[in-house]
């Protein structure tokens, strides 16, 4: 017996999800790993957790297999300093920060992961709300005014049509 179709959606719950991640990173590390010695492929997996730690597998040095990697997606020989590798990983790991921060941000906005923030910072997320909720209100009462206006001038327009076809039915 098979088993059942796994939907893909983020799972809610933490310890389900670390769990998940656990075994699918070390599925992917042997998957890695299988098809460098079976296939003498070159392989580089990069995998960062959502705390931050990193996991990585590679049957050369990572930097010579990205740089590689650059040199084809480029189609030119592509020497990347080593400062400018500095950059870009100084850059990734902001970008990474930003991404964890935004998404940390979401889970509070959806009353997730709320214990540790102080009645501060639960205020700010308050009016943040707030805010959002007046937008959505104002928005949904503009839209149903269009509406109500468009609705009335159809029935402003209607009797006229149905005279004008009497009319012309007289005539």
């Amino acid at each position: 017996m098979g088993r059942g179709k796994v939907v893909l959606e983020r799972i809610e719950n933490k310890i389900n999800r670390q769990v998940t991640f656990s075994k699918r990173r070390n599925g992917l590390l042997k998957k890695a790993y299988e098809l460098s010695v079976l296939c003498d492929a070159e392989v580089a997996l990069i995998i960062f957790s959502s705390r931050g730690k990193l996991s990585e597998f590679a049957s050369n040095i990572v930097p010579t297999t990205l740089e590689k990697y650059w040199q084809h997606r480029y189609s030119s020989p592509v020497d990347i300093p080593v400062d400018e590798t500095q950059t870009l990983y100084q850059e990734v790991l902001r970008l990474k920060a930003k991404y964890e921060s935004l998404q940390h941000s979401q889970r509070h906005l959806l009353g997730e992961e709320l214990e540790s923030l102080t009645v501060k910072e639960l205020y700010k997320i308050e009016k943040q709300l707030d805010r959002a909720l007046s937008q959505a209100r104002q928005k949904k009462t503009q839209l149903l005014l269009e509406r109500m206006e468009e609705l009335s001038k159809k029935v402003k327009a209607a009797p006229l049509a149905q005279h004008v076809e009497t009319y012309s039915s007289w005539v």
